[in-house]
């Protein structure tokens, strides 16, 4: 059997796929460590290991993420061949969506939103610095909380009203095309009772609802309605359903597919897949 293997390494989380030589997908993991080289080189030896994959079953290594640039020497001796993150957004991003053409948005640190089409090349659109890294960075200095399933626990229980300035909140009147529910200034109704559990809702209201409005600028500048979310933040338990009221709200589709955490890594093992030849 030949195996088709892509690897997605960041700072301290690697994520690995694969593809058999059918073109089957080989369920991904995750693997966490302190350094990029450790955490890559675990992820490889657990993935090949569980998945009976042996060294010289293997045709290709394909690589990507910020902490690739590190793998400089041979993986047990196989060449990694590095592949352009943004199309491995894209290409990731068709392939666990199912769709032909989509707005593929990647939640990592910070965020990427490309156009994807299948046959053609993928096009980076653009971006902003609010990701993961300012859930986080911001958590920590104003609840004391780092860790992002804290983050998400602490929020569950949160209490947006007590946060948020909405449009409702500024007018009694209606304005046409935007909806009274809308955030019209995010941490700009903070309550002196506002709790842990308000501030770190209100953190992640605030990245999905920035992420949300510039994936939909993309959407409609592309006159698509598909909007695909993918990476880790795309698994808080209060994504989607900020994401759903971002849906009716707007008229377009924001998907989280089933494995949208792992689309990037999916979209670097499929470059490899199509060089298989």
């Amino acid at each position: 059997m030949s195996s088709i293997i892509g690897i997605d390494v960041g700072g301290s989380t690697t994520k690995i796929v694969g593809f058999d030589e059918n073109g089957k997908l080989i369920p991904p993991m995750l693997v966490k460590a302190n350094d990029p080289i450790t955490s890559a080189y675990g992820a490889f030896g657990k993935f090949t290991s569980e998945n009976d994959i042996g060294i010289d079953e293997i045709k290709s290594v394909m690589v990507t993420g910020v902490g690739s640039s590190f793998l400089t020497k041979p993986l047990y001796g196989i060449e990694c061949t590095h592949a352009a993150e943004f199309d491995c957004i894209g290409l990731g991003g068709l392939y666990v969506s199912g769709l032909h053409e989509a707005i593929v948005v990647s939640m990592g640190t910070g965020t990427a939103i490309v156009y994807a089409k299948k046959g053609k090349k993928v096009e980076y659109l653009g971006g902003t610095g609010v990701g993961g890294g300012t859930l986080t960075g911001l958590a920590k200095k104003l609840i004391g909380v780092r860790h992002t399933e804290d983050i998400v626990t602490l929020a569950e229980s949160g209490d947006l009203s007590k946060v948020n300035l909405r449009v409702s909140d500024l007018t009694k009147k209606n304005i046409s095309g935007m909806d009274s529910s809308l955030t019209a200034s995010n941490f700009g109704n903070v309550s002196d009772l506002a709790t842990k559990e308000d501030l770190a809702l209100g953190l992640n209201n605030m990245v999905v609802e920035t992420v949300s409005m510039l994936s939909l600028f993309a959407a409609r500048d592309k006159n698509l309605s598909d909007i695909v979310m993918t990476g880790n933040l795309t698994k808080m338990p209060q994504a989607k359903e900020m994401f759903d009221s971002m849906s009716e709200l707007f008229g377009k589709k924001y998907i989280l597919p089933d494995l949208s955490n792992f689309a990037t890594v999916i979209g670097a093992a499929l470059i490899g897949l199509s060089k298989k030849d």
